[in-house]
């Protein structure tokens, strides 16, 4: 019998949906998410226009909740989102999801700078502005805050000391909790960490938006953004609250940025240390005070990393870090300043050497009750070099 091809009939009528949207994201989306994701594919294939309004309309949604599921699927690397000069959303690009096996496996800069699929056309929405503008209804201590705020984000980027949470009155929490904007992220966020919040948690959200000028938007997107790395904390919320400040983040897109970058360089240095898995969290702990606590720059690490792969294949982190702490005890700043530490140090090591081998010869051992025993010398490369090898 002769072969048959099987085909499907050209029609409009039906929407794909990729096997790895929903075997890797459906999941961990909620049914706003899920249904705007659903309906954006739909609008794309059909080459329709549509708006925020006129999702929040067919969906029963506020167009906060689109807004929101947006920028849930932008952190996804599902959607980018295109803003004009006033930052209203002019446009939604939706992104191919073919690359993210390739992505994953490689770990060389996760999910950034993927395929572009057709634009979806947006008739613009209402405004995304956030932090300074003025909002309808605002209770007189969100009118207040930027006064409150102003001065505390120094132009170096530093934190300023003066910044510490302070003891909110029950007053002042009921004032807070008034605004209607407010009450929705306080919602929102319990819906997050999948709990009531407490008082002390709803003083941490009021100090950033209080103290920090987080926008609500901003506040949203940071609650998401430690929950879906698996914490619920809310002082480690907080910590990364006054890191994002210190960096001068004022936006979700500052912050995705800032994330993207980040992972750039932890995965660039797992590559160099020839790991091709996500980082422990001590392996984490390293690359954290090797860019943050020394400042070093990406090429500077993985110049101590070449290093140590080619020394040892064991302890990896732990002798890569051996030579940071040297460097940077040494005053190394950049790559090319790397020689003379290193020359500096040799020339250490040898006269150390010279004055052990002299004191050797000249070191008389008197035997009596109180030092009866061999002197000890220690060489502490080749103790440091055994501690690794173990």
């Amino acid at each position: 019998m002769n072969r048959v091809n099987i085909y499907r009939a050209a029609t409009n009528d039906q929407t794909s949906i990729s096997n790895l949207f929903i075997d890797e994201y459906m999941a961990d989306a909620n049914d706003a998410q899920l249904k705007i994701y659903l309906f954006l594919i739909r609008m794309m294939n059909a080459n329709l226009p549509t708006s925020v309004t006129d999702i929040a309309d067919k969906f029963n949604y506020t167009e906060k909740d689109v807004l929101r599921s947006l920028t849930y699927w932008e952190s996804r690397q599902l959607l980018a989102l295109d803003f004009d000069a006033a930052h209203n959303l002019s446009g939604i690009r939706v992104l191919s999801l073919e690359h993210m096996l390739s992505v994953e496996s490689s770990y060389e800069a996760p999910r950034v700078a993927p395929r572009i699929t057709p634009v979806l056309s947006f008739i613009r929405p209402a405004s995304m502005q956030t932090g300074m503008t003025a909002r309808a209804g605002m209770t007189p201590l969100a009118a207040n805050r930027t006064t409150a705020a102003a001065g505390s984000r120094p132009a170096n980027g530093t934190i300023d000391a003066a910044i510490t949470k302070p003891d909110y009155t029950l007053d002042e929490l009921k004032n807070f909790k008034s605004n209607e904007e407010i009450e929705q992220l306080l919602m929102v966020t319990e819906q997050y960490v999948a709990r009531p919040l407490t008082r002390s948690d709803m003083e941490t959200i009021l100090f950033l938006y209080d103290r920090l000028d987080f926008s609500t938007d901003l506040i949203d997107y940071l609650v998401q953004h430690c929950v879906e790395r698996g914490k619920k904390d809310f002082r480690y919320i907080e910590k990364v609250a006054l890191s994002w400040h210190e960096q001068g983040i004022t936006s979700p897109g500052d912050a995705q940025n800032a994330s993207r970058k980040y992972d750039k360089v932890v995965y660039s240095i797992m590559k160099s240390l020839g790991k091709n898995t996500n980082p422990a969290p001590k392996e984490l702990e390293y690359i954290n005070k090797w860019t943050k606590e020394y400042g070093f720059l990406l090429d500077v690490i993985q110049e101590a990393c070449d290093k140590t792969v080619m020394t040892t294949d064991t302890h990896r982190f732990a002798y890569a870090d051996g030579i940071l702490t040297k460097w940077y005890q040494a005053g190394v700043h950049r790559k090319a300043d790397i020689p003379a530490a290193d020359a500096a140090y040799k020339r250490v090591s040898q006269n150390t050497d010279k004055l052990r081998k002299n004191n050797r010869t000249d070191n008389i051992v008197t035997k009596n009750k109180f030092n009866n025993f061999a002197q000890n010398t220690y060489d502490f490369d080749e103790l440091e070099q055994n501690i690794l090898s173990n």
